[in-house]
């Protein structure tokens, strides 16, 4: 009869090695992604592009975000990954202008991006360091960003100011919490894969920004 000797610490060694690996993978691509993205946005904004409007940017997001899940287990997906922020940061140039333009639009934007880096430093370094599980966060966090995503649409639609303010101080919440569930969701091995772990976070930081950007713009009497 054949027998086995389990080596839990070695299994637990292993496994943190692997964790490790999509951490460095991941901030590492997002840095480059982010890098990539705001170069996007300078063009965008130097040439003085027009806004694609809210069908092509739902089109253009939604199609490259399929493409790069698609091959997310291939280079094919590296690929689609930086065609994704790309064309975010595309579509973020011409917000950039409307601000800039603003007396204080340089201020404004600033701020937001300030904002942005202290809560993303402090969301995945409180995930982190305390090791917790917040995996109990994801069905919150998916419905919570679909009523959000869908009130977005309905105050762009029907040009409801009100609302889209709310959903502005609520994808502030929902894009902390993102950021802390998929942090969470790495150190403990739900997330295996990078390049979604990229997207994920990139998308959280993309929103969080310019929900704050907006919010500062409104509590500035600039909207």
């Amino acid at each position: 009869m054949n027998t086995q000797t389990l080596n839990p610490t070695g299994r637990t060694h292993a496994t943190a090695i692997g964790v490790n690996k999509v951490l460095r993978n991941t901030y590492a691509l997002l840095s480059m992604t982010l890098m990539f993205s705001a170069l996007a946005a300078g063009i965008s904004m130097t040439l003085n592009l027009p806004h694609p409007g809210l069908l092509l940017t739902l089109v253009g997001y939604f199609g490259l975000l399929f493409a790069t899940t698609r091959f997310r287990n291939s280079s094919l997906g590296l690929v689609f990954v930086f065609a994704l922020t790309g064309f975010m940061g595309y579509t973020l140039g011409p917000i950039l202008n409307a601000y800039m333009a603003l007396a204080n639009g340089g201020q404004l934007v600033m701020t937001a991006m300030g904002a942005t880096g202290a809560i993303f430093l402090g969301m995945s370094g409180y995930a982190l360091v305390s090791r917790r599980d917040f995996s109990f966060m994801g069905s919150f966090l998916m419905v919570g960003i679909l009523v959000g995503f869908l009130a977005a649409i309905g105050a762009v639609l029907f040009e409801i100011p009100a609302l889209s303010l709310a959903v502005s101080a609520v994808f502030v919440l929902l894009m902390s919490g993102l950021i802390l569930y998929e942090t969470s969701n790495i150190v403990h091995g739900g997330e295996t894969n990078y390049i979604m772990a990229t997207v994920t976070l990139f998308v959280a930081i993309f929103n969080l920004f310019t929900s704050l950007l907006h919010l500062l713009g409104f509590m500035g009497g600039q909207e």
